[in-house]
């Protein structure tokens, strides 16, 4: 895909102001589907300026000029509000760009707004940021109600937002946050691909943290080949960032080898089983920490009671934290009090080392690739949504590069995705995996006449393409029923691809 519109930016078939208006359009006629927070128009077109500029003098910045992307409303922007959906932030203007969003500006990216998620990135269902608040209320009220107004899907989270924008064409790239699933999940609800990179492959400066242990930029795109673009402009060590990593090259153009003859065996990654109660002491000890910084005297909100300082913290962060936030931050101080730190915090560290050493021992066993579900069911309907995320968090507690690619369409006609998990620092591997999946799938990926013819028809059926539509797609041979997929299957190639 973004070969493909490069290709036609640089031979004049569209030129980048055609595709930023393009994207905009749809942006305001897709407004239903809340997923961005903020649009960038004016930083677009300048931005847009400056590569047709570029594109006159044959001085492209390479496959990435002139390309809209968007971001999700957790990494620091330069001049735009940052509010990581909470009243919290609102109104915050970060004075630098984070890392990956500077880098894909330096490549000419054209930056087309910020995206909804949850408060903080905490969930997964992206339903529980402030700017989702209209539809909480709603359910609220009458909780088993058949109102349309109910009846929609949900897209995964935390970065829903940001999966919606690229489902919806108004962007051709997108970064979002991975901590135990925000990436994969929302990716395989929406038929694209979601790739965590290895812990400290890629920067997080500027990614306002959930859990400074877990948190990875992700990548969405329409296709393994696109983000093996974008990790490639991405990866690298950086000096702002305390955990980053020295450069592993990841080429732009690589092999697929040839895996008919791989072997494929059962493993059992026995801890597993502790990983939801473990990731939550970690998550709410780290949550507590990280919140701590928002007191309300440096930026974002601050209530007007000024009886005493005490009174100021505990009404600022009451105003501008929801319910979800603030039980993670009771439950994070109950787990770091002195009398539970060891029984609580420090085995939860203990059994997050356990898992990693589980994933250690299968690999060293031979094992090049870990195949399970992304997720075990298509996008559910938001009177019936829970917590899904259980089989993506393990890959972030061992720091390991995942995948999330699209399989088939069950039930419902909605998709779901396949995650493919890989030993660290391997990403070149998995990735290489990823595309030979991929083709063999071969789910179809939506040229770009037929997204410049298309979309002006698709968008006149209203409310309904918000539902079906955007994520309709040809059918395929599709998967067994989740619940008869091995827990763990591990797919062994030994194609010494390995960065």
């Amino acid at each position: 895909m973004l070969g493909q519109i490069s290709a036609a930016l640089k031979q004049g078939q569209i030129t980048p102001t055609e595709l930023c208006q393009k994207c905009l359009s749809l942006i305001k006629k897709t407004k239903f589907l809340n997923a961005y927070i903020t649009v960038s128009e004016e930083e677009a077109f300048k931005q847009t300026e400056e590569s047709e500029k570029r594109s006159k003098n044959e001085q492209s910045l390479g496959d990435l000029d002139g390309i809209p992307i968007a971001v999700k409303d957790n990494f620091s922007t330069s001049g735009i509000e940052t509010a990581c959906a909470s009243n919290r932030l609102k109104g915050y203007i970060p004075p630098y760009n984070a890392t990956v969003v500077q880098k894909l500006l330096d490549q000419g990216e054209l930056l087309m707004g910020k995206t909804n998620l949850d408060e903080f990135a905490m969930g997964s269902g992206s339903t529980d940021g402030v700017y989702s608040k209209q539809y909480r209320e709603k359910r609220k009220q009458n909780p088993h109600s058949k109102n349309e107004d109910l009846d929609w899907l949900i897209t995964g989270g935390s970065l829903g937002g940001t999966a919606v924008a690229m489902s919806a064409f108004t962007c051709y790239v997108a970064l979002g946050s991975a901590t135990g699933g925000s990436t994969r999940n929302p990716a395989a609800h929406c038929r694209l691909v979601g790739f965590k990179p290895s812990y400290g492959l890629v920067s997080h400066h500027g990614l306002i943290p959930l859990l400074n242990l877990m948190n990875v930029p992700g990548i969405l795109t329409r296709c393994v080949d696109d983000a093996a673009v974008v990790l490639s402009v991405l990866a690298g060590h950086d000096t702002n960032d305390y955990v980053s990593k020295l450069c592993i090259e990841i080429p732009k153009e690589y092999l697929v080898p040839e895996l008919s003859r791989a072997k494929v065996i059962e493993v059992s990654i026995p801890h597993t089983s502790y990983s939801i109660v473990c990731y939550h002491v970690l998550c709410t000890s780290e949550v507590t920490l990280n919140m701590a910084r928002l007191d309300g005297l440096q930026y974002g909100h601050r209530c007007d009671i000024d009886v005493s300082t005490q009174s100021m913290y505990a009404s600022t962060r009451q105003e501008g934290f929801n319910d979800v936030l603030r039980g993670r931050i009771l439950s994070g101080n109950f787990f770091l009090l002195k009398e539970n730190w060891e029984n609580d915090f420090i085995k939860a560290q203990k059994v997050q080392r356990l898992i990693a050493n589980d994933f250690a021992n299968a690999f060293n066993s031979g094992v090049d690739v870990l195949l399970t579900p992304t997720i075990l069911s298509e996008a559910v309907p938001y009177l019936e949504f829970i917590k899904e995320d259980n089989r993506t968090r393990t890959v972030n507690m061992a720091g390991l590069p995942a995948v999330s690619v699209p399989a088939a369409r069950p039930n419902q006609g909605l998709p779901v995705g396949l995650q493919l998990t890989g030993h660290a620092f391997c990403d070149q591997q998995l990735l290489t995996v990823a595309k030979w999946f991929e083709k063999q799938v071969q789910f179809p990926v939506i040229q770009l006449q037929e997204l410049m013819d298309d979309f002006s028809s698709m968008i006149t059926q209203g409310a309904s393409l918000s539902r079906v539509q955007l994520l309709s797609f040809p059918s395929v041979t599709p998967l067994p029923p989740a619940d008869t997929v091995p827990a763990q299957v591990l797919i062994s190639s030994h194609s010494g691809y390995c960065s």
